[in-house]
Formats: C-alpha cells, structure tokens, sequence
C-alpha cells in the first residue's frame, strides 16, 4: 500500500475510534487507534489513544502515548497539555507546569486556552493563588465562554460576582 493510502485507511480508522470514544466504548476506540497507528504514525492518534486511556485511569499508559506523540511530531501541542493534565490527576503538580508551559509555545494547538486554565490548576493545588488567577484570566481572554476557567477563578476571588480582572477593591 502506498503512503496516501496508508494515511487515508489510517484517517478512517481513526475517526471510527473517535466515534467509539464518544459513546464510551473504550476497548474498541482503542482498538481502533492501534490500527489507525500501525497504518500510519500520527501524533493525533497517539494523543488520543492516550486520551482513551485516561477515560480508564490509565495515566501511565496515557503519558507513554503522549511521548510517542511528541516523537512522532514535537509542534504539536496537545500531547504536552495532555501530559500535563495526567499529572495533575496524579497529583503531581510541580511536575506538570513545564508540560503545559510548552503546550502554550507549540505552534500547532488547539484549543489555546486549556494549558492556561491547567496551570492555574497546578498553581492552585500548590497555593499559588495570584499565580493560578493571572493563569485562569488568560484563559478566559482566549475563550471568554470557558466555563472551567470562569468557575475556578470565582472561586479564587471569593465568589463575589466580579469578571475576569476585576478584584474588589480593598
């Protein structure tokens, strides 16, 4: 087969996984992925794979997928954000900023603005507030409709009904 036809069946593949991990059937997204991989490398699908994985609380398995992402292509930026969210979830925030801060210098990402709202979780767990605030306002200034980002930054200010970048005066 030759490498068009390798990429096309290896498209296909994938976006049959992608519809099995959309309605929770994770074993055969996986499977799919892997096929998808074999036919064709791509660092979409070892990130989603790896996404798949952490459905299942397998980070580990999930972070590997993500460094076989970034061999496969180093500019793209969601293996980096997705390595950083797994560490999170471990607990290990210290560990994940540098992830995320390179997801945010990847020239090929999207969406933008989840390394800012994951950081300013880390920075939160590790009782970084202002830190975690400027991180979650960035967010909001790339997706103003992120939910995740506007909740956490209430949070932080109090809950007291101001908008991104607007602080009570005290």
């Amino acid at each position: 087969m030759d490498e068009k036809s390798r990429r096309e069946a290896a498209e296909s593949l994938f976006r049959q996984a992608y519809e099995h991990q959309m309605k929770g059937e994770l074993e055969e997204a996986i499977q799919l992925y892997k096929r998808s991989l074999e036919a064709y490398p791509t660092a979409e699908a070892h990130t989603f794979l790896g996404w798949t994985y952490s459905f299942q609380d397998r980070h580990d398995d999930a972070i590997a997928e993500c460094h076989r992402a970034i061999e496969v292509d180093p500019e793209f930026g969601n293996p980096y954000n997705d390595i950083g969210a797994y560490l999170i979830e471990l607990g290990r925030y210290e560990e994940a900023i540098p992830w995320l801060q390179r997801a945010m210098k990847a020239r090929r990402y999207e969406p933008r603005h989840f390394p800012h709202a994951n950081l300013g979780r880390a920075l939160m767990k590790l009782g970084k507030t202002q830190e975690a605030m400027r991180e979650f306002r960035k967010a909001l200034e790339i997706e103003p409709n992120y939910a995740v980002a506007r909740r956490e930054l209430a949070r932080l200010v109090g809950g007291n009904g101001f908008g991104p970048g607007q602080v009570a005066a005290g």
